[in-house]
C-alpha cells in the first residue's frame, strides 16, 4: 500500500511539473519582440558611436543598449546596476539580468577577453543572440565553415539545437531567451555546482533570478 501511495504522489508531481511547463511556454506570455531587441541593439550601436565616434567602447554601447531597453520596454525591464559571472557550457563571462520571469529572461552577456563553450541544448526554450560589441563564431557538428555574427547581427538558437560558440576577443551581446526558463536553470547551474564551485556567485545568480521571477510573477508576468 505504501508503495502504491508513493507511485500515486510521483505520477501526480510529474503530471504538474508537465502542466507547469505547457503552461508557461505559451506565446501569449511572451512580452519581448526578437526583431524589436535587435532594432534596439543595432541603435544603441548607432548611437554610441555618434556620440562617441567609431571607437565608442563596450560599456557606452551597453550602456546605450540598457537605456533603450527601459524606454522600450518600461513595465518590465530593469536594471539593478549589479553585474555577476556567468559560467555555462565551459564559457565564461559576466552578465546583468535586465528581466528574468518563468516565460523569459534578458540579460547583457560579455567579455573583454573572450571565451568558448558549448551553447547549451533547450527543447523547451530558444534564444536570439544580439551581437553589440566584438564578434562571435559558431559552429555544428561537421560544420566545415563557422557561422560568423558580427555587431547588430542576430544569432537564432532554435529549440533542440546545440553549437560550439566561441566570442575570440572582446564580445557583448544583448542576448533574449523565450520558452519554458526553468528548464534553462540546469544547465546554467551546472558548471558552478560541479566545476568552479563558486558559492558567491552561485547565490548571485539565484538572487538575481529569484529577484525578477517573483516581482513579476506578482505582477501577472509568467
Amino acid at each position: 500500500m505504501a508503495c502504491f501511495r508513493l507511485t500515486v504522489i510521483v505520477v501526480m508531481i510529474v503530471a504538474a511539473i508537465v502542466a507547469f511547463f505547457g503552461y508557461v511556454d505559451q506565446p501569449s506570455n511572451w512580452v519581448y519582440d526578437p526583431a524589436r531587441l535587435q532594432a534596439i541593439a543595432q541603435a544603441s550601436i548607432a548611437n554610441a558611436k555618434a556620440a562617441h565616434g567609431e571607437l565608442a567602447t563596450a560599456k557606452q554601447i551597453t550602456d546605450e543598449t540598457i537605456r533603450l531597453m527601459l524606454e522600450a520596454y518600461p513595465k518590465t525591464t530593469r536594471y539593478t546596476g549589479h553585474w555577476l559571472w556567468n559560467n555555462a557550457g565551459g564559457a565564461m563571462g559576466s552578465m546583468t539580468v535586465l528581466h528574468c520571469s518563468f516565460s523569459e529572461y534578458i540579460i547583457i552577456f560579455g567579455t573583454p577577453v573572450g571565451t568558448e563553450g558549448h551553447t547549451g541544448r533547450y527543447f523547451w526554450a530558444e534564444d536570439f543572440f544580439n551581437i553589440l560589441v566584438g564578434e562571435q563564431w559558431a559552429a555544428l557538428p561537421g560544420a566545415e565553415k563557422r557561422e560568423v555574427y558580427r555587431p547588430g547581427d542576430q544569432h537564432f538558437l532554435p529549440r533542440g539545437v546545440a553549437k560550439q560558440y566561441r566570442m575570440p576577443d572582446e564580445c557583448w551581446a544583448l542576448e533574449y531567451a523565450r520558452g519554458n526558463i526553468v528548464s534553462m536553470l540546469f544547465f546554467g547551474f551546472a558548471d558552478m555546482l560541479s566545476s568552479t564551485l563558486d558559492v558567491l556567485t552561485t547565490w548571485h545568480t539565484v538572487v538575481e533570478s529569484a529577484g525578477n521571477m517573483i516581482p513579476n510573477l506578482l505582477a501577472g508576468k509568467i
